[in-house]
């Protein structure tokens, strides 16, 4: 079955048989669940609280976030229509470097400590500044199957369009972690999620995100989730709707167009040091035209039928 056919049934795209699949990508996929479970142990086991939150928290965020990439990634490069060793290669780096970031902050974490921005000795600073140059390392090897994936023709435009925009989407996502890097704060050291508060204050339950000022980790979380989100739009699209595939690929295309900007938008909320759950009048009129140019130019698509 070609991958048209199958994401037209409203079933996965055709995969390859299991021995095709890149393992190591699929290897860090049950590390990372496992690592989730071990995590969620700590969470309600462990007492210890760091920065306002559970000391495990940030392990189990980083674990399960990892669950889903890796598997996304393993799932992209199964379904493209020809094998590549440059990405295959890619997944190899990936997983080194997932390794390395997991290592530390788990490490971190049986220290009693915290793994980013925590350069206040000299041990903690070497870890920190092996987790900067690692996560850059992965951004690059993520660009190399992004465009693997771009160059590649994928038969089916709606497939391919969800896949190509969640690659180039979470893109956007990673590389929002460098302005995180960069934020000098009162203290004087150089990195934050927070923006106009200190990290560690009230924040959401789970997520952890700042309720009184910006939290660069809220486009950081979305953009990332590009990567599953857009392919399940284009998934349910074909699973529940009945338009031909024209009209469905420009959906695709609006829907992620549409997510690229929330991911703009949601950073330049926290740039204003604004929590999420408290827009001004301006962030709010924002967010509504985005909504409002969404839903006319998905009428206008689905109107169309050409």
């Amino acid at each position: 079955m070609t991958t048209i056919d199958s994401l037209t049934a409203g079933s996965l795209p055709a995969l390859r048989s299991p021995a095709r699949w890149n393992r190591p990508l699929l290897w860090l996929t049950a590390a990372s669940a496992v690592l989730a479970v071990v995590s969620l142990g700590g969470i309600l086991f462990d007492d210890r609280i760091l920065t306002g939150v559970p000391i495990w928290l940030k392990p189990f965020k980083f674990a399960v976030s990892f669950v889903f990439y890796a598997w996304t990634l393993a799932w992209i490069l199964a379904i493209l229509p020809r094998r590549s060793r440059v990405a295959e290669r890619a997944g190899v780096v990936i997983l080194g470097v997932a390794v390395v970031e997991l290592a530390i902050i788990v490490t971190q974490v049986i220290r009693g400590t915290t793994s980013h921005y925590n350069v206040s000795t000299p041990l903690n600073e070497t870890l920190w500044n092996l987790m900067g140059p690692s996560i850059m390392v992965l951004f690059f090897a993520q660009v190399v199957i992004a465009v693997v994936a771009l160059r590649q023709r994928i038969p089916d435009r709606p497939a391919a369009f969800a896949i190509r925009l969640g690659l180039g989407i979470s893109l956007l996502g990673m590389a929002i972690a460098f302005i995180m890097t960069s934020q000098v704060t009162d203290s004087g050291l150089i990195g934050a999620h927070s923006v106009g508060v200190p990290d560690g204050g009230p924040s959401m339950p789970v997520t952890g995100w700042s309720t009184t000022g910006g939290d660069l980790r809220i486009s950081h979380f979305v953009g990332l989730h590009a990567l599953q989100a857009i392919p399940l739009l284009a998934f349910g699209l074909a699973r529940w709707t009945r338009f031909a595939d024209t009209v469905r690929a420009r959906l695709v295309l609006i829907g992620g167009s549409a997510y690229a900007v929330l991911v703009l938008l949601l950073t330049w909320q926290a740039l204003r040091a604004q929590p999420l759950l408290k827009p001004d009048g301006l962030t709010l009129a924002a967010f509504a035209a985005v909504a409002a140019v969404t839903a006319v130019a998905s009428t206008a698509a689905i109107r169309s039928r050409a």
